[in-house]
């Protein structure tokens, strides 16, 4: 459940460099339809991965998939806190008190929006999955 963020993470990898470049490094972002087309793909990643896992917890009969399929949706942003750490280490020049709490205090906001908002993609794809599959089952 916890890997199940790491392909969507991997498709926005490369694009949080240039966005984390251009937020805490001061430098200036122009792309931005390559940024929505980005973001379009990491929606329809997130709610492919999570279905898939959802039929495959529905598979083995564990008919608990609700806040698995929030979880294994929201997992990309916990894949990005990492990703803030590493940039923070290895890529930025801060340090102290003031701006090592800056920055984690709002990348902590951030990824926690992006795991409240892909664990509901997750949870809305899971949902309308198992609303069809069981909307086609016949009763005889």
């Amino acid at each position: 459940m916890a890997m199940a963020g790491f392909l969507p993470f991997s498709a926005i990898y490369v694009e949080l460099y240039y966005i984390f470049a251009s937020v805490w490094g001061h430098k200036i972002y122009t792309i931005y339809s390559i940024l929505f087309i980005v973001f379009i793909i990491l929606i329809i990643v997130t709610a492919f991965i999570t279905v898939a896992l959802t039929y495959f917890q529905l598979a083995a009969e564990d008919h608990g998939w609700w806040w698995r399929s929030v979880l294994c949706g929201g997992s990309t942003g916990v894949f990005i806190f990492f990703y803030c750490i590493y940039y923070y280490h290895a890529r930025s020049d801060m340090s102290g008190f003031m701006q090592t709490s800056f920055f984690f205090g709002y990348m902590t906001c951030i990824c926690y929006g992006f795991f409240l908002m892909l664990g509901t993609v997750g949870f809305r794809a899971s949902l309308l999955f198992v609303r069809h599959i069981y909307r086609s089952i016949k009763c005889e």
